[in-house]
């Protein structure tokens, strides 16, 4: 009978993955403890993800460095630290460059704010698609998150995609799309080449 079988696995969950009425608040995520690593709070429900690939290992890495040494002083590049967008959402984009202030603060210690980030960043993986490509911009444009950026695997190479947000809409507006080699002026200078990102030595 499906319906017992669907009440039987809703049972064997742990009850703290089930949402309270209105979902969890963006407080109560960052109080929890024991999560999975890089558990994300979209819309009040918890998100979990898949144990990440080579490719996406990589990039980030490559990313992180890079941005990291050419961002003007003023500027930081970090990986996978959770934003406090709104109430009820707390992504944590696979990169962000942040002001050098918000890079130092020690409290708080497990997240940034909005006004934090300059850039986010968000490497595709099978499982977070639809959230990288649609959910996640929105939210990002929406908290005021001025550049974003969605990397894809293309075949052997890699794309790409640059947003800036419209100022009047409010929304990101696409500006280039990127294969194997990123230079751009805003929101630095930037020259990436991803030719070699599955064979670079990091650091």
């Amino acid at each position: 009978m499906p319906a017992e079988s669907d009440d039987a696995t809703t049972l064997s969950l742990p009850q703290w993955v089930i949402p309270p009425p209105g979902g969890f608040t963006a407080d109560d995520f960052l109080k929890m403890r024991g999560l999975p690593r890089h558990t994300e709070l979209i819309d009040g429900s918890l998100v979990f993800v898949s144990p990440q690939e080579k490719w996406h290992s990589r990039v980030i890495n490559l990313l992180v460095q890079e941005l990291d040494r050419q961002a003007p002083p003023e500027l930081r590049a970090e990986r996978e630290m959770a934003v406090k967008l709104a109430k009820r959402q707390v992504p944590e984009p696979d990169v962000l460059v942040v002001t050098a202030e918000a890079y130092a603060r020690t409290s708080p210690s497990t997240h940034y704010f909005p006004e934090d980030v300059v850039l986010a960043i968000e490497a595709v993986s099978p499982d977070s698609e639809d959230r990288d490509r649609d959910t996640k911009p929105r939210k990002y444009a929406a908290g005021g998150i001025r550049h974003f950026w969605r990397v894809e695997q293309h075949e052997e190479g890699t794309v790409v995609h640059v947003y800036e947000r419209d100022l009047e809409s409010g929304g990101y507006a696409l500006t280039g799309i990127h294969h194997d080699r990123l230079r751009l002026k805003v929101p630095f200078d930037i020259d990436i080449d991803f030719t070699d990102v599955w064979t670079r030595r990091n650091g």
